[in-house]
């Protein structure tokens, strides 16, 4: 097996200080979360540190983790919170 065959994407979800939510995608959740908080992560999230892990899921390949990505993005609030919630994510921890 190569490395990349090893590789493994993970599509994430961050709550920021303003209690919204920002959908991402990595190779390597932890190093991603700190550097959000180091506002360096991306402009939405520069501006509302510091963001908290919510939620993160494994994917064997990019594309099917960029797929979750984009699908969460394209939600309403509402949606996103259903969403988490069925995934076990206690409406208390948004």
């Amino acid at each position: 097996m190569t490395e990349e065959a090893d590789q493994q994407y993970y599509f994430y979800v961050l709550v920021c200080s303003d209690h919204s939510f920002y959908g991402g995608f990595t190779t390597d959740v932890t190093k991603r979360v700190a550097t959000h908080n180091t506002g360096k992560g991306a402009k939405y999230t520069k501006l509302r540190r510091p963001v908290r892990l919510l939620y993160y899921e494994t994917f064997a390949d990019k594309s099917a983790a960029l797929k979750a990505e984009y699908a969460f993005k394209h939600q309403s609030r509402l949606k996103k919170e259903r969403y988490l919630e069925a995934h076990g994510i206690a409406s208390t921890q948004f």
